[in-house]
């Protein structure tokens, strides 16, 4: 089993965001079923926010590990955005609300979603640190960070974790903050590895659905994604194993823990099934000719929240 950290946890986690109608309406009750096979399979990571669904996501979570906790590594991320009242949240609010809505007396890992330009990340995850002494969470972590900003971070309190987007057709994470968490002996969790369901092969998409506003996401960026996505699928083909397999497998040959969520248990299933594929060195270096770095047609997100993540150099 891998860790993070010091958090033993399974060699894919869920990431439950798509839970809270972000990729279109969801069903609480296909969620909750999905969920508790996923425990069965042995995942033991869940993923949560206090931004996904405003609450509700950390809700449903809390409800379906409700007598199943044992085992678990639940982890958790806020911001310090303002409420509906106009204040700020700082680090306690957050945790201490938290608790409450995943019905826990302790949340394992607990993460700053993203760097406030208000608030020096020292101070954040200073207060998380402290947070972690009264045992309230047991590890700290950061999402989406520069490696200058791990750094700072780090020299005041000791991470647990560093959660980035990273797959295929996002390998920016390369260049610096994967190696700088290496040398730090951070752990990496990789969020989105399927590409937002892109490398996996999805298809059409609701219109409640977010990915609507990805750059990525638009007609002209779609077919020319798609055609390096085929390097995936005649891999996938030539394995015998489908295309969302081999995307996890190549996150997984990476050292990281990836965190791919779904609706729906065929797809978990099939997600789950990727630890078994071990890609060999032609293979992977097959995979990474079609995707090189930079080259993903369209920004990660739209042009708001690309200020929110670290822009990173080009890998050498």
């Amino acid at each position: 089993m891998p860790l993070i950290g010091n958090l033993q946890v399974s060699p894919q986690g869920f990431g439950a965001m798509g839970l809270s109608h972000v990729y279109g309406k969801a069903d609480e009750a296909a969620s909750i079923r999905t969920l508790h096979r996923a425990i069965d399979l042995g995942v033991t990571f869940f993923d949560t926010a206090t931004g996904y669904g405003n609450g509700h996501n950390e809700e449903l979570l809390g409800r379906a590990i409700a007598g199943r906790r044992d085992g678990l590594v639940i982890a958790s991320k806020f911001t310090h955005r303002r409420g509906s009242d106009g204040q700020r949240v700082s680090a306690r609010e957050a945790v201490e609300a938290s608790l409450r809505r995943l019905n826990l007396a302790r949340i394992d890992l607990y993460y700053l979603h993203r760097v406030d330009p208000e608030t020096p990340i020292e101070d954040s995850v200073g207060e998380l640190g402290r947070l972690r002494d009264e045992g309230k969470i047991g590890g700290v972590g950061v999402s989406e960070v520069s490696a200058a900003q791990l750094r700072a971070a780090h020299a005041v309190t000791l991470l647990t974790a560093l959660q980035s987007e990273y797959s295929l057709w996002s390998r920016e994470v390369e260049a610096e903050i994967l190696p700088t968490a290496r040398e730090l002996g951070i752990g990496f969790v990789a969020y989105s590895p399927l590409g937002r369901g892109f490398l996996a092969g999805a298809g059409p998409i609701d219109d409640e659905d977010r990915r609507r506003i990805h750059p990525r996401f638009q007609a002209e960026a779609v077919a020319a994604n798609a055609r390096r996505r085929r390097t995936i699928e005649t891999v996938a083909e030539r394995l015998h194993r489908t295309p969302a397999q081999v995307s996890l497998a190549w996150v997984l040959s990476k050292g990281v823990v990836p965190i791919p969520g779904t609706r729906h248990v065929g797809h978990l299933e099939d997600n789950w099934a990727a630890g078994e594929l071990q890609l060999d060195d032609a293979t992977i270096a097959e995979l990474e000719a079609a995707f090189p770095h930079g080259t993903t047609v369209g920004d990660r997100y739209p042009a708001e929240q690309m200020k929110s993540v670290p822009a990173e150099p080009a890998l050498a």
